[in-house]
């Protein structure tokens, strides 16, 4: 039982690390108009600059993080990370000027360790056939906080703008006190690790995770793969109204399908696929399916069909746990920390480039100047960097993966 309570701690956690960046999206425009004035032009980009630095911090501080995990155990982290999750959320809704935001974001940026982390503890916990399947709990808990948060923001902020921060802080600083009363330490002596200055930073990180057997290539995929995913973030809701006239409403609604879509799969059809075809054919199965989605994006011209293909379009998301079941098993005991905020890293340096490069090109092919108009083009890119991932991955099978 005290498992299962532990268990419940994790899922609540990252459901809680996904729903806090939508609770506070619904308020951020206003909330900086509001502290810095200016237009909601001016604001947006102030918005880019706050997001950008917590990516930055992410990229930098998840390997850190990671391997304190391995020094000092799962439990002290995860714990430490929601109380400065909570702190940093007061920081935000009692924010009297934009520097304060950014602070806040800087530190939100740097200990947010509470997915990578969250992995690492379901990696111990798990025996090595179940790893790639709990991944997938944990992707399904993120899901549903994807759906969760920018429909409790939207109801909170007609309480004044600040509200979902205080809620946010409530949530966490509650988390916090739960896990403290019900998760077990996970890093025993027999698999604890001396921390590392030389191997906690991002450089560091990735060389010695990418000296393990095949790892190097598959967090080339996870990279590759990363922006081409984190296109959905980055220009959805520009395509939805510039293709197919869709109002913010319709924009959050088809967001939620989508994020609904994600969680039933990977709480409920990954094992069972996972079981049936094996990891490494889970991953092309799901790649694959990526690139038909990214594809029929790319040149879809009814938004009702564009809906409708939302069930294929999350059932994709079957190849990151997968993905991430095998990297868990080639990595020891001592460096799941490690390798989990290494892909922390990986994913926060996808978020940093996607918004750059995917919102470009989609202004590039909306405007006048492009040779022809495709509001899709940014999902054919991201087709394109799937289909390379999948030849990465196909072009070698390393002796100790199963078929």
């Amino acid at each position: 039982m005290k498992n299962r309570y532990a268990i419940a701690f994790i899922l609540i956690t990252v459901v809680m690390d996904s729903m806090g960046v939508g609770l506070i999206m619904p308020v951020m425009p206003r909330l900086i108009q509001e502290v810095h004035g200016g237009d909601l032009g001016n604001a947006a980009i102030w918005g880019g600059v706050l997001a950008t630095a917590f990516a930055v911090m992410q990229f930098l501080f998840g390997p850190t993080v990671g391997s304190l995990s391995d020094r000092y155990g799962r439990r002290i982290v995860l714990l430490t990370s929601l109380l400065f999750m909570a702190l940093d959320y007061v920081l935000m809704a009692v924010a009297w000027t934009i520097w304060l935001l950014l602070i806040g974001r800087v530190i939100g940026g740097i200990t947010a360790a509470t997915h990578s982390t969250a992995n690492a503890y379901m990696a111990d916990i798990s025996k090595p056939e179940e790893k790639a399947a709990n991944f997938g709990l944990v992707g399904a808990a993120f899901g549903l906080g994807f759906v969760l948060g920018p429909i409790i923001g939207g109801l909170l902020a007609g309480w004044g703008i600040r509200a979902p921060f205080y809620a946010a802080a409530v949530l966490a600083a509650s988390n916090m006190v739960f896990g403290w009363l019900v998760l077990p330490e996970t890093v025993t002596d027999a698999i604890r690790r001396p921390f590392s200055w030389r191997r906690a930073n991002p450089m560091g990180a990735f060389k010695h995770i990418g000296d393990l057997p095949g790892l190097k290539r598959l967090m080339l995929i996870v990279f590759v793969y990363g922006i081409a995913f984190f296109v959905y973030p980055a220009v959805w809701a520009y395509f939805g109204m510039e293709r197919f006239g869709w109002s913010e409403q319709m924009v959050g609604l088809s967001l939620g399908a989508f994020g609904i879509s994600m969680a039933v799969v990977q709480a409920v059809l990954i094992r069972p696929i996972i079981a049936r075809l094996g990891e490494r054919k889970t991953v092309v199965l799901g790649l694959g399916l990526d690139v038909v989605a990214f594809v029929a994006l790319g040149f879809v011209e009814n938004g009702w069909i564009a809906l409708a293909m939302t069930p294929i379009t999350a059932l994709g998301s079957i190849a990151g746990p997968a993905l991430q079941g095998i990297m868990s098993r080639t990595a020891p005991d001592d460096q799941q920390g490690e390798l989990q905020g290494t892909l922390a890293s990986i994913n926060a340096v996808g978020m940093i480039i996607a918004p750059l490069l995917m919102t470009q090109i989609f202004w590039y092919f909306t405007s006048d100047s492009a040779p022809f108009y495709l509001p899709g083009a940014p999902f054919l890119l991201s087709a394109a960097l799937v289909a390379g991932s999948i030849a990465i991955f196909l072009a070698d099978r390393p002796q100790t993966q199963p078929a």
